[in-house]
């Protein structure tokens, strides 16, 4: 099973404690172990406790959060939660893990939680969890690996997925997304019986084909071959997608 990440948080303004908790509640793999109005009332628990995680403001009485960060040892991950933009630079000077500027959102706050719990779990760090969580058939998105973020992408804007050696590109409405994936975990990641592979270098969102002429689809602008490989289980899932 894989491990939740136990958090505090130490933000002495009442309002933007309870907007964290409210946010926590929402994910399934964080675990709120406290909430503290100062650094010094927090690090009285934390011997016991060992939170893997600190949701730290940075201007509060009696002690900063900046200042407290060095006096940690051992150094939980940290992210920052502040209404100032000034003190991003010294903050990754301390190797905090995010910044997050209040007012925060969910979407914001949860992208950067996704990444830290992915990166405490790289065994597991490109399987489908919380936004995932609906059956594959019914999800409107998935997060995709991308460079050293995780990237959200909505299903109905993919076009198609083209291979690049190394790389997937994923051609959207909106953008080309490069990813390090293989076309097997992404097929894992995307709803059943909407997507389908028809050539070793391309994927395609059948409800995006325009049309298809001598094993040639097209879709925008791009023509795409259908090999000899895939095509009989293809056109399967054409007949059985207009069932």
């Amino acid at each position: 099973m894989r491990k939740k990440l136990t958090c505090y948080i130490i933000d002495d303004e009442h309002l933007a404690q309870k907007i964290l908790e409210k946010y926590m509640a929402k994910v399934s793999f964080l675990e709120l172990k406290g909430s503290f109005e100062s650094p010094l009332e927090a690090v009285a628990h934390m011997s016991e406790d060992k939170p893997d995680l600190l949701f730290l403001d940075i201007n509060m009485p009696d002690l900063d959060g900046l200042s407290f960060i060095p006096m940690l040892n051992p150094k939980p991950m940290i992210i920052l939660t502040t209404a100032y933009d000034q003190y991003a630079l010294k903050a990754f000077d301390l190797e905090v893990k995010d910044y997050l500027l209040k007012p925060i959102s969910f979407e914001r706050f949860y992208k950067g939680v996704l990444r830290l719990y992915q990166e405490s779990n790289p065994q597991h760090q490109l399987e489908q969890i919380e936004a995932n969580a609906a059956p594959k058939h019914e999800q409107e998105y998935v997060f995709i690996k991308v460079g050293y973020s995780i990237q959200k992408i909505a299903v109905r804007d993919i076009l198609f997925i083209e291979g690049m050696k190394d790389y997937l590109r994923i051609h959207t409405a909106k953008e080309k997304i490069m990813t390090l994936l293989s076309f097997a975990k992404v097929e894992e990641l995307l709803p059943d019986k909407k997507f389908a592979r028809v050539h070793k270098s391309f994927m395609v969102a059948i409800d995006k084909i325009e049309h298809i002429e001598k094993n040639r689809i097209r879709i925008a602008d791009q023509i795409i071959p259908i090999s000899d490989t895939y095509a009989d289980t293809f056109y399967k899932m054409l007949r059985d997608f207009n069932d």
